[in-house]
């Protein structure tokens, strides 16, 4: 089995990948595991500390070869309010909370919480179930950011 050692963020890699494995938000999240790629084959990924895996990033095989990593849909909350004040509100509540969420143009994203869709509801905010790739801001210290303090831009679904 070959062994996935490094990671090459999204818009720092080109050229085609070998295969492409589709992990939920968990499956995006870890350091040692073996992964499945499109193609049936498995890949061991053996990094030497949990990663944040992104939509669009890359993983390096041992050889060099490249295998692009893909955000699945999931099952989501999508969060909107009225007015962009509410939804500056309703994004620190969250934050305070430390929830993973996904921002949009307008819209914040969580994964499925009925305590969280409560608090939404009563800051004003419309509750939608959705089915989408999980793609949550990475914090200001995670790995993956230039010297901006932005992370690559990947594609988000609408």
């Amino acid at each position: 089995m070959q062994r996935a050692v490094a990671v090459k963020g999204c818009g720092s890699w080109s050229g085609p990948a070998a295969d492409q494995v589709v992990l939920d938000y968990d499956g995006r999240q870890r350091r040692r595991v073996v992964l499945r790629c499109e193609s049936g084959s498995e890949v061991l990924l053996d990094l030497a500390a949990a990663t944040g895996l992104g939509n669009g990033d890359a993983l390096v095989l041992e050889d060099g070869t490249l295998i692009a990593v893909q955000a699945a849909a999931e099952r989501l909350l999508e969060l909107r309010t009225a007015d962009a004040l509410q939804t500056v509100q309703l994004a620190w509540h969250l934050g305070n909370r430390h929830v993973p969420a996904q921002l949009t143009e307008h819209a914040v994203r969580i994964r499925p919480d009925h305590v969280l869709a409560d608090l939404a509801r009563r800051l004003g905010a419309t509750v939608t179930e959705l089915e989408a790739p999980f793609l949550p801001e990475r914090g200001a210290y995670a790995s993956g950011f230039h010297e901006h303090g932005r992370p690559p831009k990947t594609p988000i679904p609408p």
